[in-house]
């Protein structure tokens, strides 16, 4: 495993790189989360510059996370990536979704929550890695029951990738972190 001594984007080029080699070598599909759509346009050109032919899959958030009926990834950017060959999902976070809105209105802490915070204590990028994979599984953007190389990050940019077997948001539990490549000391 790669520890790197920051979290933060300045490690997204080498996280990227790694989770393609990753992600060709074992035949897995890459599962990568991109808000603003930097990471997804990096790993873009990468996925061209080394000609991988895998599935490769950028998953966002859904609209109105920022600003209601607004996306955080550029209309031209999502279209951008698509046009590369790479999937495009757009769902609300497996994490948190609904019943962080619950918390809000009401106080108190939902079992998702406590599931989200029990990752973060590998770090924020592998709880985003779980999360990213379960959304992109839900929306059958990947084949039930085949692991993927996943990348998240910490804030901004990808510091964190692994390697996981995620299940449905509906039984999230099941969902198997097999080995962690890289992630920040924190």
């Amino acid at each position: 495993m790669i520890v790197y001594e920051m979290p933060g984007k300045e490690n997204t080029d080498a996280t990227l790189k790694l989770a393609l080699d990753t992600a060709r070598g074992r035949g897995l599909p890459l599962v990568v989360a991109s808000s603003t759509g930097e990471t997804a346009l990096k790993l873009s050109t990468l996925v061209k510059a080394e000609a991988f032919s895998g599935p490769v899959i950028v998953v966002r958030h859904a609209y109105g996370m920022e600003q209601p009926g607004v996306n955080d990834m550029p209309r031209e950017v999502a279209q951008s990536v698509q046009a590369d060959g790479i999937t495009l999902v757009t769902a609300a976070h497996a994490l948190s979704g609904g019943e962080r809105g619950i918390s809000k209105k009401f106080g108190g802490v939902s079992p998702v929550e406590v599931i989200a915070a029990s990752l973060r204590m590998f770090g924020q990028g592998v709880k985003v890695c779980v999360e990213v994979s379960l959304m992109a599984l839900d929306c059958g953007a990947i084949p039930y029951g085949t692991p993927v190389v996943a990348v998240g990050g910490t804030a901004a940019g990808s510091d964190t990738a692994c390697v996981l077997t995620p299940d449905y948001t509906a039984n999230l539990l099941a969902t198997r972190i097999h080995e962690i490549l890289c992630k920040p000391h924190l």
